[in-house]
């Protein structure tokens, strides 16, 4: 009987420490998910007011010019733009292809040792591959991210701004662009589309009418992202860069780039 009783106390006593040890590791834990939480929210960089602000940025009425240039870099084409906006003491914005930055690294580093802002414009640029799955469409991004780093020297790098191939509100996989800005914000990311452009990817134009493109699209217009590329492939937009760099700063407009969006 006097075991029985001893045996009783016992259990109670290894109940009340089972007790104790359940409550402060409820609170152990408690701790260790908020300093987590907190630390995932000190390494996301883009803030809700960024995002609106890069989101809106064609809706402003102040007068700047973001010169944008997709699908580079080129051998031929990339390193004559570089010049000429050099010469023109003008910054730019290049959304670069993966695996072009992986073929000339060396023009990536020398856009952005000169200050220009790196964007990121996907790995393929094929919709086939940047859509199959979303995984696939995060690896293209964060592929792209890591040539940049180490074509400019650094052991990483996050433009956080994307540009769909084609654009966000192409009808080309219009579908399954809308799920990706969802996988974008996972990863830290937004997009950018344009609002000006003088269609040197669309088909074959003279000087003149890439120019009269231009002039067309920028009228009454505030901001402006303005499209050009740095391929070569369907028109020389280098033969009309300084003349285009002219008018829009006769028109009022001071170049700036996305860096000073993200501040």
């Amino acid at each position: 009987m006097k075991l029985l009783i001893m045996n009783k106390k016992t259990i109670k006593r290894l109940s009340y420490i089972f007790l104790i040890i359940l409550f402060f590791s409820v609170i152990l834990f408690i701790y260790l998910d908020n300093n987590n939480s907190n630390a995932n929210q000190t390494e996301k960089y883009l803030s809700d007011e960024i995002i609106k602000k890069i989101q809106n940025i064609c809706k402003n009425t102040e007068k700047t010019a973001y010169l944008t240039f997709d699908d580079g870099p080129s051998k031929i084409v990339t390193p004559k733009v570089l010049e000429i906006l050099k010469q023109n003491n003008i910054l730019a914005n290049f959304f670069v292809v993966g695996k072009h930055v992986a073929e000339y690294p060396e023009l990536v580093k020398q856009a952005y040792e000169d200050g220009h802002f790196i964007a990121n414009h996907g790995y393929s640029h094929n919709n086939s591959k940047l859509y199959k799955s979303k995984q696939d469409f995060i690896n293209e991004i964060l592929e792209t991210d890591t040539e940049i780093a180490k074509a400019i020297g650094k052991n990483t790098y996050s433009s956080h701004i994307f540009r769909f191939p084609n654009g966000s509100m192409s009808k080309i996989h219009y579908s399954d662009k809308k799920k990706a800005i969802k996988y974008l914000e996972e990863i830290d990311y937004t997009y950018i589309d344009w609002n000006a452009l003088n269609n040197d990817s669309m088909k074959k134009y003279s000087n003149s009418e890439l120019i009269a493109n231009l002039k067309k699209s920028v009228k009454n217009k505030g901001t402006l992202v303005i499209l050009m590329h740095d391929t070569g492939d369907v028109n020389k937009t280098y033969d009309v860069l300084e003349e285009s760099i002219n008018f829009i700063k006769s028109e009022g407009y001071e170049f700036k780039t996305f860096y000073d969006l993200l501040k």
